[in-house]
């Protein structure tokens, strides 16, 4: 009996001994596929200047976002420094009406947040996570919209400088025994706002004659006429310039609180016997003085001429009336550039400038001065254009505006590189 019943008191034993080694097996064959299911992931960012970058902004494709973290909702995350500090962030939502049955994200396009580089930081590194609670309604810095209230004109702004263009309403004659402005022009307009926070509908909300006077936070002084104003575009034969009329057709398609995206559409217009369509594609950053504009010109090219020459431009006359301006313009082919300095008698100094990368010449006509670029039928032309007042924010001379716009195109030419990397069990 006792022999016996040792005997089964040791396969007992032996048995639960395999059973043991076999679930330990069974966890750690399982460990990395649960180890693939992460809450968070790394962000590493680099880039080659020496100089400060300021509001750098940051784009990450949500696809990639979804397989480091499957199913993340774009209100459960969290983007943190290396110092554990929480960053504002934005998605962007390409597809509005996309369906989602597996909750990978297809509407979005970016996972958006910006990083304050100091001179000399060329890395900088950040972890995405997901979080139990919803994230908070970050500032709003971006802002645009179409006005139907004031004539179909079309505004934006970042928290530092606000701009406004045209639209068909304002182009229209006005109708028998009806008052109304009448401006033909695909100019571009400027806001100068010497608060952060977003000025556009309370501007428009409190009229034209109150805007056009700083009542604390700000003013339009700047003058577009039928010129360019700041940034506009024509196409140059070389002794004139041929431009559309006020845009005829708007899309926002992304819209703060850090980056703002829209495209303006223009009609056709005669350049010199031939026919030219236009759309720019609007890219705003917090933080920013300059935006990035794409413009795409279609047009029937001979086969003699495959191209046109753009011209973008600045008003040679952009103050208000008695306001006995002193300006100087400045041309800098080593940063592709066209910038103006505007010192006024009561309003302060402002400064304009335009980036534009591949330029190759300058010219002018009676109302502005233009920088030129050939440029061919449905390929995009990419240049910065903006502006600063010396009574809001941290430019306040022209040589401060001047080392603003080449420390700019510098960063133009050195875009920041993103990597995306696990983050170990270990490590977490």
């Amino acid at each position: 009996m006792l022999t016996t019943s040792h005997h089964k008191t040791h396969s007992s034993g032996k048995r639960h001994a395999q059973f043991k080694l076999r679930a330990t097996t069974l966890a750690l064959c399982l460990m990395p596929a649960i180890g693939l299911a992460q809450d968070k992931f790394k962000v590493t960012v680099t880039h080659q200047l020496a100089d400060a970058r300021p509001s750098e902004t940051i784009t990450i494709p949500w696809a990639q976002v979804n397989q480091y973290l499957p199913g993340a909702l774009i209100q459960k995350i969290a983007i943190k420094d290396q110092h554990g500090k929480v960053l504002p962030h934005q998605v962007t939502n390409i597809a509005p009406q996309a369906k989602d049955p597996q909750g990978i994200g297809i509407a979005y396009g970016e996972l958006i947040f910006q990083h304050h580089f100091a001179a000399g930081e060329k890395q900088a590194s950040f972890t995405i996570e997901k979080i139990d609670t919803v994230a908070p309604v970050f500032e709003t810095k971006t802002f645009a919209r179409q006005i139907p209230e004031r004539l179909d004109d079309f505004a934006w702004e970042t928290d530092k400088i606000a701009h406004r263009t045209y639209g068909p309403a304002l182009a229209a004659p006005a109708p028998p025994g009806v008052t109304k402005e009448v401006l033909v022009t695909s100019g571009i307009d400027i806001w100068f706002k010497r608060v952060p926070y977003p000025i556009v509908d309370r501007w428009y909300n409190k009229g034209h004659d109150h805007y056009h006077k700083d009542e604390g936070e700000g003013l339009d002084m700047y003058n577009v006429g039928r010129s360019r104003g700041c940034g506009g575009t024509g196409i140059w034969d070389g002794k004139q310039l041929h431009t559309s009329i006020n845009y005829a057709q708007w899309k926002i398609l992304a819209n703060g609180p850090i980056r703002t995206i829209f495209e303006l559409s223009y009609q056709s217009w005669d350049a010199a016997g031939v026919a030219v369509t236009e759309t720019k594609r609007f890219t705003i950053d917090a933080g920013h003085y300059l935006d990035k504009i794409e413009s795409t010109f279609q047009f029937n090219a001979s086969t003699a001429n495959p191209q046109l020459i753009a011209a973008v431009g600045l008003n040679k006359t952009p103050s208000d009336k008695g306001q006995q301006a002193k300006i100087q313009v400045e041309k800098d082919q080593a940063s592709s550039s066209l910038s103006q300095w505007i010192e006024q008698s009561s309003n302060g100094a402002i400064g304009t400038a335009i980036i534009l990368p591949g330029a190759d010449a300058y010219s002018e006509d009676s109302l502005n001065h233009l920088i030129l670029k050939p440029v061919t039928s449905g390929q995009k032309m990419t240049y910065y254009a903006g502006a600063i007042w010396e009574r809001w924010g941290d430019v306040k001379t022209q040589e401060a505006w001047l080392d603003y716009i080449n420390k700019m195109a510098a960063r133009y030419r050195d875009p920041v590189k993103v990597s995306l990397s696990s983050i170990s069990n270990q490590t977490r």
